[in-house]
């Protein structure tokens, strides 16, 4: 079958496993999933079949690694019934609803925040202990920490600290370290002596400042938030749980796209001589893996690099993309393109969604007759 909707894209080391073992759901250690707001929704169909069948077909514990609404969709993958967690994602998303009023162009940050707060809570929390204790997935959620100008949230101080990130940022990724932090909020794992403890992130993280905490049922709710909070959409959260207060800000400003040096996997295979488990499976929305969300008009940090070797990428073709309505993804633009005609951007959304059953049937094709001249190079 040939793939029309479904492009395959890996790395170099990802594909020589494939060409030398083949694919089975037992050689992925990581599934990642990038910031990108409703882009992330045509994912879904996707999502709904690698946890709903496929990874739940194997044994092998899983990292799964998540900012904004990646955050979102791997915290749906750790509930007790994925499938529905991932149609309940797509709806809730979908329906978000902003009345605005007259002359209002966008809705205020504290609107958005507290609508946001109320669907996570009523999505998330009846299922908080099992999110943060799954058995096999190991769930880190991604977090950006204000920093000197950003450290906390201000109407003034915000934009322009942002602005200053921004210019930091083009002189080097290390640079925008000194205005956000990068938090990570990981579901803790138990010893046979009964102690809890986090277990090694999938990942290095020399690049960029990081700091570590436990992801826990009381502070989820909070991590969530956080991790979607977009600068001057919503508000920030000003306390996690476990955490000093500050501005905690969406993980995409630090890892957009999980560009993350997942070199880590390959060489702790090498080391117990197998390659089980070692590769990264990432459904995205689009070839290019962004670093951070001040990088997107940064087009020479948009190629793949040593990092992301072992990387397996699904993602929709150009062409699929033009099928959708208005030719394109999902985005966050559409709230104003839309304005108050949200029966208009809900039938937009729910078409693009309906359409993308069309990438999950191509892959699971795919996966009963592969054929690896359909594979191309990240």
């Amino acid at each position: 079958m040939s793939l029309q909707a479904l492009q395959i894209y890996a790395g170099p080391v990802a594909l020589a496993h494939i060409q030398k073992n083949g694919l089975q759901a037992s050689d992925i250690g990581v599934v990642a999933a990038a910031a990108g707001g409703p882009k992330g929704l045509i994912l879904g169909a996707l999502d709904r079949f690698i946890f709903g069948q496929w990874l739940a077909a194997s044994e092998q514990p899983v990292h799964l690694i998540g900012a904004s609404i990646g955050a979102w969709r791997m915290a749906s993958a750790c509930m007790p019934d994925p499938v529905v967690a991932f149609e309940r994602l797509e709806q809730d998303y979908i329906a978000q609803r902003y009345d605005l009023a007259p002359g209002q162009k966008r809705p205020s940050p504290q609107m958005v925040s507290e609508l946001f707060a109320q669907t996570i809570d009523t999505f998330l929390m009846p299922h908080a202990n099992a999110i943060t204790q799954h058995s096999r997935y190991r769930l880190h959620l991604l977090v950006a920490k204000g920093s000197s100008l950003l450290q906390t949230e201000k109407p003034w101080l915000t934009p322009l600290g942002f602005a200053v990130a921004f210019f930091s940022n083009l002189i080097s990724r290390k640079a925008l370290g000194h205005w956000l932090e990068r938090y990570v909020f990981s579901t803790a794992q138990i010893s046979q002596e009964g102690h809890p403890y986090l277990s090694a992130l999938p990942f290095y993280f020399q690049d960029f400042p990081t700091q570590r905490f436990v992801l826990t049922a009381d502070n989820l709710l909070q991590v969530v938030q956080a991790s979607c909070s977009i600068p001057m959409v919503l508000e920030a959260v000003k306390q996690i749980k476990g955490c000093e207060l500050g501005a905690y800000w969406d993980g995409g400003l630090t890892d957009y796209h999980l560009h993350l040096d997942y070199r880590k996997m390959t060489t702790k295979a090498q080391m117990h001589n197998t390659s089980v488990s070692s590769l990264v499976l990432y459904p995205h929305f689009q070839k290019a893996i962004v670093p951070g969300w001040l990088d997107k008009s940064l087009k020479w940090r948009h190629k793949s690099t040593v990092f992301i070797d072992n990387l397996l990428v699904l993602a929709p073709s150009a062409e699929w993309i033009k099928s959708l309505p208005n030719q394109k993804l999902p985005d966050r633009q559409d709230f104003v393109t839309y304005a108050n005609d949200y029966e208009g951007r809900v039938n937009a959304w729910k078409t693009a969604c309906k359409a993308s059953e069309t990438l999950s049937q191509e892959w699971q094709s795919w996966l009963k007759n592969p054929n690896l001249a359909q594979i191309k190079p990240l």
